[in-house]
């Protein structure tokens, strides 16, 4: 079943091309310091190596003046490295933060040899503050993604297993939690404290689980009652033993399939609020951010069509993987096209296969 899982989903080509190019722009911003910096990656000095990426070191080290930390941007450190060693640089040499004081216009500057895609109103270099923010709205979307997977399946599990008070409860819960003003919240917590990376992550983690109970809360309705479940049950295995094996490896069908969109709405969601500027602190490299100085500066054009490709090319990728993972976990497509299963194979393939012989005895 997972061969043919995996036949269907590279049988959507442009799934499979979608899911290697996003693969490729994760691993390529991953490691955005040594893409994008102000410092060199590794320099050598009177045969000492040294590491500026992970460690600060005072001027002095390099034969300056100073005691405070080296910028090697200055001509002045430079040349006392090239005296007695050299540097390698990364392949873009500024950081999100970078200020760029030598441009040859008034920031925005248009794109030049320096700067590939100019800069934005502060001197900052968009190649740098693009390939930094891409990384983070995309750790940002599988971190709220993934817990809010735990969480929702956990509430949806309980909810369809049990049934009666508890799934009654706990769905007029669910409509309350649903209809607060989640914008507002956000407002009103900017306004009380800086909103940062995990402060949105936590608020929005208190919304973004709900998307998941309604398909685990319907799967685990439907399967409560079948055969196989209530012989687990006759044999004296537990809830939380029939519920984990037997029952939530159907339902994780239907999650895994969901994934891929919850991720592209958490990475429009965080591009939103950055844009609004009541998400990621000031000069935090975003998107959202980017977007927003392209609304204020018209006579830069670079900076919103820069942002709006970025934007369009990572949902374009995610959502052409959610339909090639929707493809692979189809159950009209994962038995197309070959000997039909005996029924207590299909029986066992909605329990997800975790039922044993004694159990359909």
């Amino acid at each position: 079943m997972t061969r043919r899982r995996l036949q269907n989903f590279c049988a959507n080509r442009r799934g499979l091309w979608s899911f290697w190019i996003f693969l490729a722009l994760l691993a390529a911003t991953l490691p955005a310091e040594f893409i994008a910096n102000d410092k060199p990656i590794i320099v050598s000095y009177q045969g000492s190596f040294y590491m500026p990426i992970f460690r600060a070191y005072p001027e002095t080290t390099f034969g300056g003046q100073f005691e405070t930390e080296a910028d090697y941007r200055d001509p002045y450190v430079a040349s006392k490295i090239d005296e007695a060693g050299w540097m390698i640089w990364p392949l873009v040499p500024y950081s999100y933060r970078t200020v760029a004081w030598d441009l040859p216009a008034p920031a925005p500057s248009p794109p030049d040899s320096g700067h590939w895609l100019g800069t934005d109103d502060q001197a900052r270099d968009v190649v740098a503050r693009v390939i930094y923010g891409f990384r983070i709205s995309v750790l940002f979307g599988f971190i709220l993604t993934i817990i809010s997977a735990v969480i929702g399946v956990a509430a949806g599990a309980v909810q369809g297993y049990f049934g009666g008070w508890v799934d009654l409860l706990a769905q007029r819960f669910i409509e309350i939690w649903a209809g607060m003003p989640t914008l507002y919240l956000l407002i009103i917590l900017a306004s009380v404290v800086e909103p940062n990376f995990w402060w949105l992550l936590v608020l929005l983690l208190l919304f973004s689980w709900m998307g998941f109970v309604g398909v685990v809360r319907a799967e685990f309705l439907r399967a409560r009652n079948f055969d196989y479940v209530r012989a687990a049950r006759a044999l004296g295995l537990s809830d939380r033993m029939i519920m984990s094996r037997h029952v939530l490896p159907n339902a994780m069908v239907a999650t895994l399939t969901f994934m891929p969109f919850t991720l592209a709405g958490s990475v429009t969601v965080l591009t939103s609020l950055d844009f609004l500027g009541i998400g990621l602190p000031a000069g935090s490299p975003s998107l959202g951010e980017l977007l927003a100085q392209g609304k204020a500066n018209l006579q830069a054009p670079w900076l919103a069509l820069t942002g709006f490709f970025v934007i369009a090319l990572m949902l374009s990728l995610l959502i052409f993987i959610g339909e090639a993972v929707r493809d692979a976990f189809d159950p009209r497509k994962l038995f197309a096209g070959g000997k039909a299963p005996e029924p207590s194979t299909v029986e066992a393939t909605s329990g997800a296969g975790a039922s044993t012989p004694a159990t359909h005895s």
